[in-house]
């Protein structure tokens, strides 16, 4: 691997560390300043705000300038975010612009790669990233929530700088200060990221003319037989995943009676669990065998009604680690899948942004209909009932959606999946 790709890992694990770290802390903060449960459900769908809104801008512009200015410009306005939390914008409203940074850091990450490595060693490098991003929102999770422990806390809080009141004096405002010091350690990463020969591509001047390019790549994706499948699966699997951490921690506060601090290790739990399911699916799998992990989402969607019977952490953990494994095990294939269809059909930084945005509207839903069901006094474990229902079902209905396309154009599918092989083939030799 060259050494430029050692310094995007570096920048991005540290980027997504603090983002994960983050999020438990404004979760702690809105309970502290005694938000409604609704409010703190929301802070996931703010984050994917901009995901949505800015999709069509943010692929052409990580094309427009050097990939590591825009990681660095990014990074900035998540430390932007934090400084307006921290002194006193509504953590929902902070967050979002948090997540604004995020979306136009997501483009340029996964661009640069394609213009740093040679497509044989992509796969090896997406798989770095995800094994490096999972491993940071397990230990960002969990550090968000030791920051605000009663170990680290009081230490934070000791600190203090002469002649100015810094006016931190609770412990989220304390770890999200301390949070702002990882933005600015990925942000000297950033600095350091080699410019690619790649020619930048100018920004279209007509920002109709990108959303109309957009909204074609998007219509692309969702017609082609084996792309519509895989976004789906994708799709309906990021917006459950990116909602089950916040879920976990209400469910852990009812049911096990846990305080922000434990709660957040037990979503650790998950993560090592998708962390293994990946791994196994990474060794396991083929593209074309992709399709045949659908079971497993209805699978995952009825395992998540079975957390309304835990009362113990002692089978809660087993548990909590099947439960991330059927979805590190899910993504994995789907994702590859995906990636190459969307290669085939637009190119990388087009298909990333494509992939972005439908996962993040998913995202969007959901979460705000959970809030919105919290909102409406639905109890933690009515919700989780819900929302287990709801996947299962939709899990249960793209398989029949595939079946379907096997009876109905079995020629094209077919066609799709002997691309895919010979694809997979000569990636191995």
């Amino acid at each position: 691997m060259k050494k430029g790709f050692f310094t995007i890992m570096a920048a991005q694990f540290f980027s997504s560390l603090a983002d994960n770290a983050l999020f438990v802390a404004a979760v702690e903060l809105l309970k502290s300043d005694g938000a409604p449960e609704w409010q703190r459900a929301a802070l996931v769908p703010m984050f994917a705000l901009f995901y949505v809104v800015l999709a069509p801008f943010v692929g052409a512009f990580a094309d427009a300038l050097p990939k590591g200015k825009v990681m660095f410009l990014s990074n900035s306005i998540k430390v932007v975010g934090c400084l307006l939390m921290l002194f006193g914008l509504h953590p929902l409203l902070a967050y979002a612009v948090v997540g604004l940074g995020a979306a136009a850091y997501s483009p340029a990450k996964y661009g640069i790669l394609t213009e740093l490595l040679p497509p044989s060693q992509l796969v090896k490098a997406n798989g770095w990233i995800e094994g490096l991003t999972i491993t940071s929102i397990i230990l960002g999770v969990v550090m968000g929530g030791q920051l605000m422990g009663h170990v680290i806390a009081p230490h934070l809080l000791a600190l203090d700088l002469p002649w100015i009141d810094t006016g931190i004096d609770t412990a989220p405002e304390a770890a999200i200060a301390t949070l702002i010091t990882l933005y600015v350690v990925a942000a000297v990463f950033n600095l350091r990221i080699p410019r690619t020969e790649t020619p930048l591509q100018p920004l279209a001047a007509n920002p109709v003319e990108l959303v109309r390019d957009f909204s074609r790549c998007n219509r692309r994706l969702w017609q082609d037989k084996l792309g519509q499948i895989s976004l789906a699966t994708t799709t309906l699997f990021w917006g459950v995943s990116g909602n089950l951490r916040y879920i976990v921690l209400a469910w852990a506060a009812v049911a096990l009676g846990y305080d922000t601090t434990k709660a957040s290790s037990l979503v650790g739990v998950v993560a090592i669990g998708t962390a293994v399911g990946a791994v196994i699916a990474s060794v396991k799998m083929r593209l074309d065998m992709a399709t045949r992990v659908i079971p497993m989402g209805v699978a995952m969607g009825l395992l998540v009604i079975g957390m309304n019977f835990l009362r113990d952490l002692g089978p809660t953990i087993p548990f909590m680690i099947i439960l991330g494994g059927l979805g590190g095990f899910l993504v994995v294939p789907m994702n590859a899948l995906l990636q190459h269809r969307g290669h085939n059909l637009m190119g990388a930084g087009r298909s990333i942004a494509v992939q972005n945005f439908n996962e993040q509207a998913c995202i969007l839903v959901l979460g705000f209909l959970y809030s919105a069901l919290t909102k409406s006094g639905l109890s933690a474990f009515g919700a989780i009932t819900a929302f287990g229902l709801f996947v299962a079902g939709t899990m249960a209905l793209i398989g029949l959606w595939h079946r379907r396309n096997l009876v109905t154009c079995p020629d094209e599918v077919n066609h799709l999946l002997a691309v895919a092989r010979s694809d997979g083939h000569h990636a191995h030799h």
